[in-house]
C-alpha cells in the first residue's frame, strides 16, 4: 500500500497571477514606492536601495531591447552568472518579453555550457564578465542559435556582445515604438507556458533541462504565501546561486508576498552582510550552517581560557533545554535560569554576529545535520529545513517555525500531494511539478507517470503527523552538503582511465561538503609501473601507501579535477593497502563496488579527510 499526504495548512491558495511577468507587474501596482532590493556598490558605502516602481522601469527597458533582438515567446535566454541584482533585472525582462530563462552556472565548464545552449536552443545569453564570454567564444561554431550575447561587466565587441546599457537603449526606443508591447504579450501567456530551463545532471553526467512553467512558479509563491511562514515588512538576505531552483522559489515568493530583498552572491562576504543587511530571514544550503558553526566553534576554541569555557558551558545548557523540548519533557526552573544567563553571555552575542534580527533561517538542497540543527537552536536560532527538487520547482514540503521537527522537512506545502510507492520512493504530485525534460520524452516518462506522479529518487518516512523524512537516496547521485549533484560513477571512470595503476576509486560526497574518495591500487600493474621507476615494491602494501605512489595518484587526480565542474573536483584522496575483493564482500560477483560497505568499512579512513586542516 502507498501512504499519501496531502498539505493541510490553509489548502485554499490565494489568488495567483497566470505568469511570472503578471505576478511582478501586480506586485508593483500594489506598492510602487516600497523597497524592492538592495545592492552592493562598493566597500564601505551604503547599499543602493531599489523600489519596485524603479525596478519595473529597468526591467521594461531590458525586455523591449530583448524583443528589438526578434525574441519570440517561449524562445530561451540563457544568464550565466553569479547571484548579483542583474540577474534578477534579466530574469524578469525574460518574462516579461514572454521568453524562456535557461540557467547556467557560472562555475560550468565550457563544454557542459556549450551541450546546454545547444540543447536548450537559447537565442541570447546574458554574461556576467568577460569570463563567460571566453566560454562562448571558444566554442561560437558550436552555438549558431546564439545570435547576441549581453554582458553585465565585460568588454562589448559592437557585433556579438553588447553591453546591458545597450540592450537598454534598444528596449526603451523599441518601446516607444511600440508601447504596448508588453502587456500584450503578458496578457497572451498561461500558466502552462515554458517560463524555465534549469538543468541538472543525470545518471548519465549529461545535464538535462527541467521544463518549469510559470504556472510553476506562480503556484509556489501562492503556497509559501499561504503558510503565514514569510511576510511583506521582511527583509530577506539572497545569495543563493540563481541558477538553481532554491533560490528562484525565493523570488516568487517575493513577487507574490511583496518583501524586500538584500542581494549578493559573494560567499565569501555572507557573515559580514548578515551584519549590515539585519535581515529578517535567509535561506541556505547546509554547508553554510556547517561553516558558520566551524568558523564560531574553531574561533572560541583557538581564543581558549575563560571565554572558551563560559561558551562550552553555555552550549551544555542550551542544548539540554533543546532535548528536552524536542522529546516533551519540562525544563526545570534552575535549567531556565541557567539558559537565560547563557543567552546573556553567549547566545545573544552570536545571534548579534548574523545580525540580530534573523527570525529564522531556511535549509534546504541536502540533508541538514540534526547536530548543526540542534546546536543553532540552542543558540535561539532556528533552522527551518525544508524539501524540494530542481523537477518540483524548489518547495514541496517545509517545516513552520511554530510546527517544526528536527530531522524532517515538514509536511507537504498546500496544493502539494506527497505519497511512499511500495519501496518507499517519495512520490510528488501538484502544480510545480515540471513539464518534461526538454528533448527526452523517454527518460520523462520514466520518472513522471500519466496522472501527474513524479518520481523523486529519494527514499523517506511520513511520521503520524504528516510530516516527511527522508532516509536515502535511490539514484546513482550523490549530493554535496552545498546541494551540488555528483556522479561518482563518471568520475571513478574517467580516473582510472588517467591512472593506469589505479583499480578502483571510490568517492565520497554525500552530504559532504566537498568530494573525496578512496583509491585502491591494481597488485600486478603496480608492480610493472614500481619496475619501471627502478622501485622496489616487495611490501605491495607498504608501497600501494608510499610516497611514490600517492604521489602518482595525485597527479592523476589533478588532471581529473581539471576536466571537472568545481563541486565535482577531489579535494582529498587515501590510498588503501589493498585492493577490495568479491571475498571480502566489497564487491558484487560481477566486480561492482558495494558502496555502502566500503564507506562503513573504511568509515574511519574517509572521516580524516574531513578534519578540518589546521
Amino acid at each position: 500500500m502507498t501512504l499519501t499526504h496531502t498539505g493541510s495548512v490553509n489548502t485554499v491558495l490565494p489568488a495567483r497571477a497566470p505568469s511570472v511577468g503578471a505576478a511582478f507587474l501586480e506586485r508593483v501596482k500594489a506598492a510602487p514606492d516600497a523597497d524592492a532590493f538592495r545592492s552592493p556598490q562598493g566597500d564601505g558605502e551604503p547599499w543602493r536601495v531599489w523600489s519596485w516602481r524603479e525596478t519595473e522601469t529597468r526591467v521594461r527597458a531590458l525586455a523591449g531591447g530583448l524583443l528589438s533582438l526578434g525574441l519570440q515567446i517561449e524562445q530561451r535566454v540563457a544568464i550565466a552568472s553569479t547571484t548579483r541584482l542583474e540577474w534578477i533585472w534579466a530574469d524578469l525582462a525574460i518574462m516579461l518579453a514572454g521568453g524562456a530563462t535557461t540557467t547556467v552556472y557560472p562555475s560550468t565548464q565550457t563544454d557542459d555550457v556549450a551541450y546546454i545552449l545547444q540543447d536548450s536552443e537559447s537565442v541570447v545569453v546574458f554574461a556576467e564578465d568577460d569570463t563567460q564570454i571566453a566560454k562562448l567564444r571558444e566554442r561560437r561554431h558550436d552555438l549558431p542559435d546564439v545570435h547576441t550575447v549581453v554582458v553585465f561587466d565585460g568588454t562589448p565587441d559592437g557585433e556579438w556582445v553588447i553591453s546591458l546599457d545597450e540592450l537598454k537603449e534598444r528596449g526603451e526606443k523599441y518601446l516607444v515604438e511600440h508601447p504596448s508591447a508588453l502587456e500584450e504579450i503578458v496578457a497572451s501567456l498561461t500558466p502552462d507556458s515554458l517560463a524555465t530551463l534549469v538543468y541538472t545532471s543525470g545518471t548519465t553526467g549529461r545535464p538535462k533541462g527541467v521544463e518549469l512553467t510559470h504556472g510553476a512558479w506562480t503556484y509556489e509563491g501562492a503556497a509559501v504565501e499561504s503558510l503565514n511562514l514569510l511576510r511583506h515588512d521582511q527583509v530577506q538576505f539572497l545569495w543563493l546561486p540563481l541558477s538553481h531552483v532554491f533560490g528562484k522559489v525565493l523570488l516568487a515568493a517575493q513577487w507574490q508576498i511583496g518583501f524586500s530583498t538584500a542581494v549578493d552572491g559573494r560567499v565569501e562576504r555572507i557573515i559580514d552582510n548578515l551584519e549590515v543587511i539585519k535581515p529578517s530571514f535567509m535561506a541556505a544550503a547546509p554547508r553554510i550552517f556547517e561553516k558558520v558553526y566551524t568558523r564560531i566553534v574553531s574561533t572560541t576554541e583557538a581564543e581558549g581560557g575563560v571565554k572558551a569555557k563560559i561558551f562550552d558551558w553555555a552550549f551544555r545548557v542550551g542544548l539540554d533545554v533543546v532535548n528536552r523540548q524536542t522529546e516533551g519533557r519540562s525544563v526545570p526552573p534552575q535549567l531556565k535560569a541557567q539558559q537565560l544567563l547563557a543567552d546573556r553571555l553567549v547566545f545573544s552575542k552570536i545571534r548579534s554576529r548574523m545580525g540580530g534580527k534573523v527570525e529564522y533561517f531556511v535549509s534546504g538542497s541536502a540533508a541538514l545535520s540534526p547536530e548543526i540543527a540542534r546546536w543553532f537552536l540552542a543558540a535561539g536560532l532556528i533552522i527551518l529545513e525544508g524539501y524540494g527538487l530542481t523537477e518540483t520547482a524548489a518547495g514541496s514540503c517545509v517545516n513552520l517555525p511554530t510546527d517544526f521537527r528536527i530531522g524532517t522537512v515538514g509536511r507537504p506545502l498546500p496544493g502539494t500531494e506527497v505519497k511512499l510507492a511500495e519501496d518507499g520512493e517519495i512520490l510528488i504530485k501538484g502544480p510545480a511539478v515540471m513539464r518534461a525534460y526538454h528533448n527526452h520524452p523517454d527518460q520523462t516518462a520514466e520518472v513522471l507517470s500519466a496522472d501527474g506522479w513524479f518520481a523523486t529518487g529519494d527514499v523517506g518516512e511520513i511520521d503520524p503527523d504528516g510530516k516527511v523524512r527522508i532516509t536515502d537516496r535511490k539514484k546513482d547521485l550523490v549530493k554535496t552538503s552545498g546541494g551540488k549533484y555528483i556522479v561518482p560513477s563518471a568520475i571513478e571512470s574517467a580516473f582510472k582511465a588517467l591512472c593506469p595503476i589505479a583499480s578502483q576509486m571510490v568517492v565520497q560526497a554525500e552530504g559532504r561538503h566537498f568530494a573525496t574518495a578512496l583509491v585502491t591500487i591494481d597488485p600486478d600493474a603496480m608492480q610493472t609501473w614500481a619496475h619501471g621507476q627502478g622501485l622496489d615494491a616487495s611490501d605491495p602494501a607498504k608501497f600501494a601507501t608510499g610516497e611514490a605512489v600517492r604521489s602518482h595518484v595525485a597527479r592523476s587526480i589533478e588532471e581529473l579535477n581539471s576536466r571537472l565542474n568545481r563541486w565535482e573536483t577531489i579535494k582529498d584522496f587515501r590510498v588503501l593497502e589493498h585492493d577490495l575483493t568479491v571475498e571480502a564482500g566489497e564487491l558484487t560477483p560481477s566486480l561492482k563496488v558495494k558502496r555502502k560497505v566500503v564507506s562503513e568499512r573504511y568509515a574511519a579512513v574517509i572521516a580524516e579527510m574531513y578534519v578540518p586542516k589546521a
